[in-house]
């Protein structure tokens, strides 16, 4: 008998608790979706979402067991008392005026901002009312310690993030999830122009997914695939959301994002069919089994029964219609986890193939977007010119303009002039924080009206400061560069949208949230710029050296062999019998002598 109580209570550890009362559901999901756009200009958009929800508030609630939500990520929020964090890390730049409006853009750059929440209400109170500088340092310093965390996540150089590239927007970067909109002062935005993206800032990312890269979408991600294609932009958002339509309790939603354009013409040798396995060199095989969702989007909205231009293989199952980024569009759905979706061969190939070359159509012009360049001559004074486009025919909207300019170039506020049709353009908001020396750059933020159908020209004068020595970079000739300017807007859309639902629509439909459905937000960037600064030559110091230390090589060389050699006189001997007999000889035959 008392043999038989051990072996009772063994079976009972083998069951576990789910033999006596039903297993708690698990509180965090995960969903995977790939969307790929034919692009007007002939090549191929690919944009990976994976989202992982947790219904737990990491804040309030002490976690010990993390199940897809990544630990490291988890506890940087309860830590630093994160309210939302966005990183990207992007080489190349989205053309929108020929690939169009993308679903999540980010600068050519590495960039980040985050939005803490208050580290303690009497700091926030002081912050707010009586406008105490002392909270400031431990939200600097906090962010100083953040990003040295995130730069030992990513693999990437966030540790260069300092106050001489880091701002606190006003009205720019509103918050996405639940945070307060009015307050701004523990807001903080940074870029560094000068990272450059590579797969060791990859690899880091593909292991916070749940299923790494072993099963379902992320088995297309194939560094030496995603890194040759013109445009490739890697990114982490984190922010809180509701758990329920009333919003009664908080959830945490981490997104990262992978957008891609492939060359068609480069990866389809001058034809524009493309397919998966032409594309990643991988083709789907199975779902990941953490998913709760994983889907294919094809993007068919040019496609035509008619005319039967194009042909999309497997034909898809079902298809989805909704209004995306103010145009109605058609997309060709393929579930992986419906078994039917994968063939025999347990693989899944996604094919388009033109039956006809397509017609050499101009491609649609986006409402909304911008250009920016530097001008002027010499290595004194310059200019920044941007330009903002509006091809509504009929309709005008407000821009918010952001601008971050590095101290070394002095801007002449006075020089600021916005010129919409050939008049000026005052803006209804602005906002200026002059730089300081080394501290600080300039932070301008202006909120102004575009005419419809019109060309908007935003140009200031600045004046290149000239630099200590140690303050160059190894390649100074290179130039400097200048961080993007930052373009947010409601824009008109062609058809009105509907209220999107949080919960159906797809992933590329639910990041910002949408008020109105006779706009929708658009947020742009702008090309980061190169300029010149007054740069010494740096090989004078080299020549110098060399010239220097050759002269002092040969003068004291000399002098010292002269100090320190000793000289002996010798008497020279007349020589013995032999010699003169020699000697004589040869006189005698006409040989000078010995």
């Amino acid at each position: 008998m008392a043999a038989a109580v051990p072996l009772f209570l063994s079976v009972l550890l083998l069951l576990g608790p789910g033999s006596w009362s039903q297993a708690e559901s698990p509180r965090d999901s995960l969903r995977e979706e790939l969307v790929i756009t034919p692009l007007p200009s002939g090549d191929v958009a690919a944009t990976f979402q994976f989202r992982t929800r947790w219904d737990l508030d990491l804040q309030r609630e002490e976690v010990s067991h993390y199940r897809l939500f990544p630990k490291a990520l988890g506890q940087l929020i309860s830590k630093y008392s994160l309210r939302e964090l966005h990183l990207s890390l992007t080489q190349g730049f989205w053309r929108t005026r020929y690939w169009g409006t993308p679903f999540i853009q980010a600068p050519s750059v590495c960039h980040l901002y985050l939005r803490p929440k208050d580290w303690s209400n009497w700091e926030a109170l002081n912050r707010v009312l009586l406008k105490d500088p002392r909270t400031a340092p431990s939200v600097d310093k906090s962010w100083k310690e953040l990003s040295n965390v995130l730069s030992g996540i990513f693999c990437a150089s966030l540790n260069f993030i300092d106050s001489t590239n880091t701002v606190t927007p006003t009205a720019s970067f509103k918050p996405l999830g639940l945070a307060n909109g009015t307050d701004h002062s523990f807001l903080r935005y940074a870029v560094l122009p000068r990272e450059v993206v590579c797969t060791e800032n990859l690899t880091p990312w593909k292991k916070l997914l749940p299923c790494s890269s072993k099963a379902g979408l992320s088995v297309l991600l194939k560094a030496d695939r995603l890194f040759h294609t013109s445009y490739h932009s890697q990114a982490v958002h984190m922010r809180p959301v509701c758990r329920n339509a009333r919003c009664t309790s908080v959830s945490w939603e981490l997104r990262q994002t992978l957008s891609v354009v492939f060359d068609a013409f480069v990866t389809g040798q001058g034809k524009k069919d493309w397919s998966l396995f032409r594309m990643f060199s991988r083709t789907l095989t199975e779902p990941c089994p953490l998913a709760a969702e994983s889907r294919v989007y094809v993007d068919i909205t040019s496609y035509s029964q008619d005319n039967e231009t194009l042909e999309v293989y497997p034909l898809p199952l079902t298809t989805y219609q909704d209004v995306i980024l103010g145009t109605r569009r058609t997309y060709a759905v393929y579930d992986l986890l419906d078994s039917a979706v994968i063939n025999n061969s347990r693989s899944l190939n996604l094919q388009l193939k033109w039956k006809r070359p397509p017609e050499n159509e101009a491609p649609p012009v986006p409402f909304l977007h911008a250009q920016r360049y530097v001008s002027g001559y010499g290595l004194q004074n310059g200019e920044l010119s941007t330009l903002l486009y509006n091809t509504h025919p009929y309709r005008a909207f407000p821009v918010l303009l952001l601008d971050t300019v590095p101290w070394y170039l002095r801007l002449y506020v006075h020089t600021l002039t916005i010129t919409s049709k050939g008049k000026e353009n005052k803006p209804s908001y602005i906002h200026y924080q002059p730089a300081r020396d080394r501290l600080q750059p300039h932070l301008l933020e202006m909120l102004i009206q575009l005419p419809a159908n019109s060309v908007t020209k935003v140009s200031i004068h600045f004046e290149r400061a000239l630099l200590k020595w140690t303050e160059y970079t190894p390649d100074p000739n290179h130039g400097f560069y200048v961080s993007p300017s930052v373009l947010s807007a409601l824009v008109p859309s062609v058809v009105a949208a509907k209220p999107v639902d949080w919960d159906e629509s797809p992933l590329f439909n639910t990041l910002f949230p949408v008020s109105d459905g006779s706009s929708h937000f658009v947020r742009l960037y702008t090309e980061p710029l190169l300029v010149n600064l007054p740069t010494p030559d740096f090989s004078m110091p080299y020549n110098v050296i060399c010239l220097t230390c050759t002269v002092v090589a040969v003068c004291y060389g000399s002098f010292y062999n002269l100090l320190t050699r000793t000289f002996h006189i010798e008497e020279p001997r007349t020589g013995g019998l032999a010699k003169r007999l020699a000697n004589l000889i040869r006189r005698a035959r006409g040989v000078p002598p010995l």
